[in-house]
């Protein structure tokens, strides 16, 4: 089978043998923004030259303005209840590939506002029948950074922080951009660490942010250490609502992402004494190969 983890920024697949060896792997740009309109062009041209076989697709790709729509299944939902939501879907411009969509998950328990996901659950797919029976929290940062509880194998709650997004925003769209300077990939610990404590001190988030830039305009932090301070400071914040968030603050959070991201959550749950068990971002070529494997009896007999 071939596993697609297609993304709004980036389009990963895997092709996976029967006994789940990973025989191929692509990571390119074409995400679902880039690709609006001409997937099936695209997945044709990624897996020009592969063989043929089920194609699983998870991600923004099954989401409204993708290649197809998926509803959302209701939490909590195991790896059982994902792989019996999957729908073999035939389109038009897939060049005749056997093309199967994964369901996401909304989490409507807990308040009146739901939270959903599309693409993680089947990263935490892999997850859920390995992980001892009890619960367990799961972080998986990016873009729109999750916090996942995970009770007896299925997951039971969602809880979705823009933290991404708001520094990629404030960075590049906002007065407290203007006065950052240096490469984004050189990480300042100081800094970050300036911004991790911060975010324990009154004020709010707001008043916080305004502080990135008056520290500019003092002096107290050089350019170059103004955007690092500010991902402590959103990172920092996050942590406080995802760990307060939990019936019982966790003493291990699963993290699962980037090896980048994953190096920037692991310092900070270590600075707030969070243990952490860290996950390559290609878990999701795991987890789609294990729904595969639960669906493929019930795609037989249909």
């Amino acid at each position: 089978m071939i596993a697609v983890d297609w993304g709004s920024t980036h389009l990963r697949m895997y092709r996976r043998g029967v006994d789940g060896t990973l025989h191929k792997r692509v990571r390119s740009g074409q995400g679902t923004l880039a690709s609006r309109g001409r997937f099936g062009e695209v997945l044709a041209a990624e897996l020009a030259g592969w063989e043929g076989g089920p194609v699983v697709l998870c991600g923004m790709i099954a989401a409204r303005g993708g290649w197809h729509e998926m509803p959302y299944l209701e939490c909590p939902a195991g790896i059982d209840e994902l792989a019996a939501g999957m729908q073999r879907v035939q389109l038009p411009d897939a060049g005749g590939r056997e093309l199967w969509f994964v369901p996401g998950l909304r989490d409507a328990c807990a308040d009146a506002v739901p939270d959903v996901m599309r693409g993680e659950e089947s990263q935490l797919a892999a997850l859920l029948d390995t992980l001892p029976r009890g619960v367990h929290h799961a972080c998986l940062p990016g873009t729109h950074s999750k916090w996942v509880e995970i009770r007896d194998g299925r997951i039971a709650r969602i809880r979705t922080y823009m933290t991404g997004e708001l520094y990629a925003v404030l960075r590049g769209h906002s007065i407290l951009g203007a006065l950052m300077e240096g490469d984004e990939e050189l990480f300042d610990p100081d800094a970050f660490a300036a911004g991790l404590r911060r975010s324990g001190e009154a004020g709010g988030l707001s008043h916080h942010l305004f502080g990135v830039r008056t520290k500019g305009l003092s002096g107290q932090l050089r350019p170059e250490a103004l955007a690092p301070y500010l991902s402590g400071l959103l990172v920092g914040h996050e942590l406080h609502a995802g760990l307060s968030d939990a019936a019982v603050r966790p003493g291990q959070v699963h993290l699962v992402g980037s090896p980048r991201l994953l190096d920037v959550y692991a310092r900070a749950l270590t600075v707030f004494g969070v243990g952490v068990h860290r996950h390559p971002e290609d878990l999701a070529a795991h987890g789609l190969h294990a729904l595969w494997q639960r669906r493929m009896p019930l795609a037989a007999s249909a």
